[in-house]
This record gives C-alpha cells, structure tokens and sequence, in this order.
C-alpha cells in the first residue's frame, strides 16, 4: 500500500492536519511496530498531493502551538482514491531481498549457501513468535481489524519457512548448475557491409 494512497482515503474520511493523519495511519496499522511512517513521509506526501491538485489546504488552525494546516481532498483526489480502490494491488514477491542475498552468496561464493538459510530460518521464527505474541494480546473484540492483518504477516512467514526448506532440499542441484549471467553484447559500433 502506497502511503499516497493512505492519505487520500484518510482525508476522505474528514479533513485533517498531518500529525492527525500520522496519529490515525499508525492507529490504523497497529502502531509503529506494523508500519512506522516517519512524519516527514506525511509531510512530503502531502506536498505532493497538494501540488497535483488532489488535496489542498483547508483551514489553518492555531491553538497554543504552532499553526496546523488542514488539509482536504479534492475532487480530482476523490477521484484517484477511488480508481485505487476499483484496481487489483500487485504483491511484490519477486523483489525478496533474502533471495537476493543467497544468490549473491552462491556467485560470489563468500558465504555458506547452508549458513544464510539458517540464519534467515531463525530470523523467521523470531519474528513469527513475535507477531504470534502480539496477536495473541490483540483483543478482538476492539482490534479485530489488528489481528486480520497479523494473521496475514503470520501466513506470509509460515509460507517462508515452508520456501527456505524447499531451497535448502534443492541447494546442492541448484549449485550445479550455471548461474544467471547477462547476455554478452558486442561492443563498439556495429560494423558496415
């Protein structure tokens, strides 16, 4: 999920200020131990959502403190909001950064293929019994919403358990065989009949 997303759909629900909209962001995502997004990223986002017309600025509002921008969605943002919701997300499963360091490993040969899957196996149980814990406090009566999502991140992990045991079995044929290389090109210019 894009945070630019986030945003849009968060201001469909009533106009808001960019530490409210952080505030509801990580209430929406469990906290900042889901999904920690820095105020910055807020504060970015809405720029430059404001500065492609999907949001503007409603209100200034001043307390004590500094002045709050409010900040609306508009309807070419109504609009961007709801072709997000009526289109398929692409899951990013291909750009796995542990695939990413085994294969380094098996070319470059610096470290034990064996080693990397258990050190990433323990990793995986580790954050499995963390997130299982964290569920397991959820109550659902109130955080249901919370536990959905934790039931997903858990069946994620379990499904990467299940992979590293499939690698591990077929890491000695994966060894013999040629790894990936670029196709050679011919350099310099092409050459004149």
């Amino acid at each position: 999920m894009s945070v630019r997303h986030a945003v849009l759909g968060l201001l469909a629900q009533r106009p808001r200020h960019g530490y409210d909209l952080r505030a509801a962001f990580q209430a929406m995502v469990g906290g900042e131990e889901n999904w920690d997004v820095k105020p910055a990223q807020i504060y970015t986002t809405l720029a430059r959502l404001e500065k492609s017309g999907l949001v503007k600025e409603d209100s200034v509002e001043q307390d004590a403190g500094p002045e709050k921008r409010i900040y609306a969605l508009t309807r070419a943002g109504q609009n961007t909001l709801t072709e997000w919701f009526n289109s398929g997300t692409e899951p990013d499963h291909q750009r796995d950064e542990f695939f990413i360091k085994l294969m380094i490993g098996l070319v470059s040969g610096v470290a034990d293929p064996y080693q990397l899957i258990h050190t990433q196996r323990g990793h995986l149980y580790q954050e499995l019994h963390k997130l299982t814990t964290q569920r397991g406090l959820s109550d659902p009566k109130k955080e249901l919403a919370n536990i959905l999502m934790l039931d997903k991140v858990v069946m994620h992990l379990e499904a990467d358990l299940r992979w590293l045991d499939i690698v591990e079995a077929r890491l000695d044929e994966i060894q013999r065989q040629p790894l990936p290389e670029p196709e050679s090109k011919p350099r310099g210019r092409p050459r004149k009949n």
